[in-house]
């Protein structure tokens, strides 16, 4: 059901208005509520970008599909589902989320992009010894973690070994090792840009090879850092695999790790590799495409093991040999490998990566720049020296109060358009962070001063996050479509996808209206039997006609460990892709089947299966789906004798000119 949203987002996003365009021409209202073509334009243009041309459509068709979305968006707030507090939570959780990529400096994005692009080029194997210290912990702690890890790279300097006092004294955990896992003494292996956090990445990048780097921080405390090898980036690779899943409990099924090395075997014996991985793989999305998978680089899979092998491959269609994974079996065979892609090619995925990384404190300076020149912003004259004016003698201790004169805590500190930020919030502020302090004896007015410009500065942030949809079309729309899609979500998902689920008299009155929909084609019970060698085929031909078993057969063909048969059982219907496609379906041993390689095929068909109507039971979630499609079909209709829709004539017959 989620994907249904996302279809929705792509067919039809609402864009908020910056102002309409006094030439900008009405195209419709609903009850009075106007839509005008900018906003169609925009939704058109749109899919004729991200949709392929077969599946375009006339532009009638796409006004037909806004229309009946703005009518779902129309009926979802009269039905006030836009103020369901899950609604509103989840749209201001997507809303802050989406505001990060806005919190940004381009000037500063592209130094960092450029500098993760380089490093994306190499692979920097390390180790590290932490020494753990909090990032507000008391400057005493802070010394005494420093001195600790400088007296520990003097040692190393001085000859001691670096893995033994990381497995004596880092307080990584991985370095001294468990009952489950050996201590790997500090050695992080190879990585490459985004896999540490960014200080960590930084040091071992910069530190030469053999040497040590100087401490560094980062939220996990002091690092000394031993760059062993840098190494060129391999990129990525293609490859295919045929994937046996293991059998589970009380599954009627042949044993996986056999059958893996039976099709190996009729590999070796020149079997076509996406062939047999059409017809045995159980991953059926790439085993239609020949086994092949997307192409993916170290660290990007989830089994270390499948990508320990995928990358030992060097030429184009080696093969291994089979192999167990936390998935299952897996013959994989090398497609082709790839180089590292272009900083144009790599650019915007990495500038989306630093947006959503630690480096991208490196952008709040410059950011908050450009909100102060963005807006004016009003500071109260008095204020700072106000506050001064607090810090008594007990500013520093447990006794020190916020004041409690009214008239004195809503002053104004400062003010940003019709925002204004009271003497009584910058007061908590500082009464919760003076409680925090770990310095001690601090001096009242700087501390006031330090702690005023990071309580403005996180003000000036939060309000220049809220005010997005004002100064930043791009924002607005983006913002405007999640908006309105996720509305869309909620109704449809009350209106149609629960009520197709949970009525089920409806739903079976549908199914025996629709039955001729719903038909098996003739089928065969029996087993398709695939061979290597045409020899062989002749032989399994003989035996099955004889009757013997298939586990004879087997032991009679399959002799000094080649695999020249293996059998698929079960119930194919006429067309499958098992299935010769010239096999007639009649009972007994066919003839057998050849497609002019190395793939002979005879089925023994035991029982055809006349066309016949299926069971509601057997195709529940295809007749859902169609009765989903079903009730919306009629739900429009009632929409449009809900709603009054009135269609300004002269501009849709321009319509088609008006979006060029």
């Amino acid at each position: 059901m989620k994907k249904s949203i996302q279809l929705l987002l792509i067919l039809f996003v609402a864009f908020t208005s910056f102002g309409q365009s006094e030439r900008d021409k009405l195209l419709f209202t609903i009850d009075g509520e106007p839509t005008y073509v900018s906003e169609f334009s925009r939704v058109y243009k749109k899919n004729l970008d991200i949709i392929d041309k077969k599946d375009q459509k006339e532009i009638e068709e796409y006004f037909d599909l806004f229309l009946e979305y703005k009518l779902k968006l129309k009926e979802a707030r009269t039905l006030k589902l836009n103020e369901k507090d899950s609604y509103k939570k989840e749209l201001a959780g997507y809303r802050k989320q989406l505001s990060r990529n806005y919190l940004t400096d381009n000037q500063a994005t592209d130094k960092l992009t450029k500098e993760a692009y380089d490093r994306l080029q190499k692979e920097v194997k390390a180790s590290h010894i932490l020494i753990k210290v909090s990032l507000d912990a008391a400057p005493q702690d802070t010394l005494v973690a420093y001195e600790k890890i400088m007296k520990l790279r003097k040692s190393i300097l001085d000859g001691a070994d670096f893995g033994e006092l990381a497995m004596k004294n880092s307080d990584d955990p991985s370095a001294k090792g468990n009952k489950n896992n050996p201590a790997n003494k500090g050695n992080l292996g190879y990585f490459s840009a985004f896999r540490m956090v960014y200080p960590f990445e930084s040091a071992a990048f910069n530190t030469k090879v053999g040497e040590i780097s100087m401490p560094i921080r980062t939220q996990f405390g002091y690092h000394i850092i031993k760059t062993e090898d840098i190494r060129d980036n391999v990129g990525e690779v293609t490859v295919a695999h045929i994937l046996l899943l293991d059998v589970k409990e009380g599954e009627n099924k042949e044993d996986p790790a056999q059958k893996i090395k039976d099709i190996y075997s009729q590999i070796e014996a020149g079997g076509d590799f996406g062939k047999l991985a059409k017809r045995f793989s159980e991953d059926r999305s790439s085993g239609v495409n020949n086994g092949k998978l997307p192409k993916f680089g170290r660290g990007r899979l989830r089994s270390k093991v499948f990508e320990e092998v995928a990358f030992s491959l060097k030429e184009p269609n080696e093969i291994s040999k089979p192999f167990k994974s936390e998935f299952g079996w897996h013959i994989v065979q090398l497609v082709s490998k790839h180089a590292m892609r272009s900083y144009e090619q790599e650019k915007g995925n990495l500038e989306r990566k630093i947006k959503n990384d630690k480096r991208a404190n490196v952008i709040n300076s410059s950011i908050l720049k450009k909100i102060k020149n963005t807006y004016t912003i009003k500071e109260g004259k008095d204020a700072r020296k106000d506050f001064y004016e607090l810090a008594d003698e007990t500013f520093f201790s447990n006794n020190w109060k916020k004041p409690t004169d009214t008239e004195f805590l809503n002053k104004t500190l400062f003010q940003v358009k019709d925002t204004r930020v009271t003497y009584n919030e910058f007061a908590t502020y500082l009464l919760k962070t003076r409680a925090r302090t770990m310095i001690k004896n601090p001096e009242a007015k700087g501390f006031i001063n330090r702690y005023y410009t990071e309580f403005m500065n996180g003000r000036l942030m939060t309000f220049y996050e809220s005010d997005l949809e004002n100064i930043n079309e791009e924002f607005a729309a983006i913002y405007g479509e999640y908006r309105d899609g996720l509305l869309l979500f909620d109704l449809m998902e009350t209106e149609i996808w629960e009520k197709a689920k949970t009525d089920t008299l409806g739903l079976e009155k549908f199914f025996n209206a629709e039955k001729e929909n719903y038909k098996w084609k003739k089928r065969v019970e029996g087993v398709i039997a695939s061979c290597t060698k045409e020899e062989a085929a002749k032989k399994v031909q003989q035996l099955l006609k004889e009757g013997k078993s298939l586990d004879e057969i087997k032991q009679a063909i399959n002799q000094d460990s080649k695999v020249d048969v293996i059998f698929s059982p079960g119930v194919y219907e006429e067309g499958h892709r098992n299935l010769p496609k010239d096999f007639k379906l009649e009972k007994g041993v066919s003839k057998i089947f050849n497609d002019g390689n190395t793939d002979f095929t005879i089925i023994k068909a035991n029982e055809i299966m006349p066309v016949s109507y299926k069971e509601l039971s057997e195709i529940k979630g295809k007749v859902i789906s169609d009765y989903q499609v079903h009730l919306e079909k009629e739900w429009i209709k009632t929409l449009k004798n809900n709603y009054k829709v009135k269609i300004n004539k002269r501009t849709y017959r321009r319509l088609e000119k008006l979006v060029k």
